[in-house]
């Protein structure tokens, strides 16, 4: 069993509502501080970035070590090669990670973490650019890097004035500044991240129609113009998705027929109904390169079940709601 949890006074509560507000309040503070001391070396260090053929490797010792495995994880998402690399493991070894062509990202709040100047002082003697993320523009990490990004100093949020607090957060906005200016000037484009992050829901949402059809799907169920009511019946129960394709001379989407066109019809004599006297003659469609986005949009405007992909005026595939709640695209 859990164990009690007793609540704090209303007092108590107040004041640690209060703490954590004026938390909050000294981060923004210190973000609008960072905007306003964003210059042009961070230009500088895009033009070094995109100057550069290697991966930009990035590392940095204790929370700066852990907001640059973010921030290595953005430049890698959107269009920027990188990695991580812990400081104190490059003294062992790893330092052969940084090759003649990378370029290193260091990041320490005080820029004078012993466990960088291993690395710093080897991209000195091998010619590697080093951008140095730190507060303290007299550093070491500053006076050893090609461009230093030089944070404003403010107060941690730590009543101690210790523990990594609004610099991390900084440096993290800092990093994601760096990271989508990379991305402008690479034309990165949605697609393209698609490929990168194919995983999760925006990774499914930003998947093109084909590669969700993939290489095995069956065309859905279809009838001719001229098909009678139970043929229509027959084709809509078998293909299970609730809808049916009626086609053309040709083979060429011509309409639509739904569960619900077929409950309506019942309103009349089915005797002599043909597909082309309930089906719908503009119904919703895709085609194979448009994304995932796209058809959970269209179906939730049009408060739709299904649609057709169509591939040269030809049905090629139905999407069901059904089928994408299941596969996590919707929830």
């Amino acid at each position: 069993m859990s164990p009690e949890i007793q609540s704090s006074p209303a007092e108590a509560v107040g004041v640690m509502t209060e703490r954590a507000r004026a938390v909050i309040r000294l981060n923004i503070e210190a973000l609008q501080s960072l905007e306003r001391t964003v210059d042009a070396s961070l230009a500088r260090a895009c033009d070094i970035i995109l100057s550069r053929p290697g991966y930009v490797v990035v590392t940095g010792m204790g929370k700066s070590g852990h907001i640059g495995g973010k921030i290595a994880a953005t430049l890698a998402s959107t269009g920027t090669n990188a990695f991580f690399v812990h400081p104190a493991e490059m003294s062992h070894g790893d330092l052969g990670m940084l090759r003649h062509d990378t370029t290193l990202l260091a990041i320490s709040n005080s820029g004078e973490s012993r466990e960088l100047r291993d690395p710093l002082l080897f991209c000195q003697r091998n010619d590697i650019p080093v951008i140095g993320m730190t507060q303290r523009g007299s550093s070491f990490l500053a006076r050893m890097s090609a461009v230093p990004l030089v944070m404003p100093s403010v107060a941690e949020a730590c009543p101690n004035g210790l523990a990594p607090t609004t610099s991390t957060l900084m440096t993290l906005a800092l990093g994601d500044a760096l990271a989508m200016v990379l991305m402008d000037r690479r034309e990165f484009s949605a697609e393209a991240f698609g490929m990168h992050h194919p995983g999760g829901a925006l990774g499914m949402s930003l998947q093109s129609v084909r590669e969700w059809m993939g290489d095995n799907h069956a065309p859905p169920a279809s009838v001719v113009l001229g098909a009678t009511f139970a043929e229509i019946v027959t084709a809509i129960t078998e293909g299970r998705k609730g809808a049916v394709a009626v086609l053309d001379g040709d083979g060429a989407l011509a309409g639509m027929i739904t569960d619900g066109d077929i409950r309506r019809a019942f309103a009349q004599d089915v005797t002599h109904i043909v597909a082309a006297d309930i089906m719908s003659r503009t119904p919703i469609t895709v085609t194979p390169d448009q994304r995932m986005s796209d058809v959970v949009d269209l179906l939730s405007a049009n408060k739709i079940s299904n649609l057709f992909v169509v591939d040269e005026g030809r049905p090629a595939a139905i999407v069901h709601i059904a089928e994408l709640m299941q596969a996590g695209y919707v929830s």
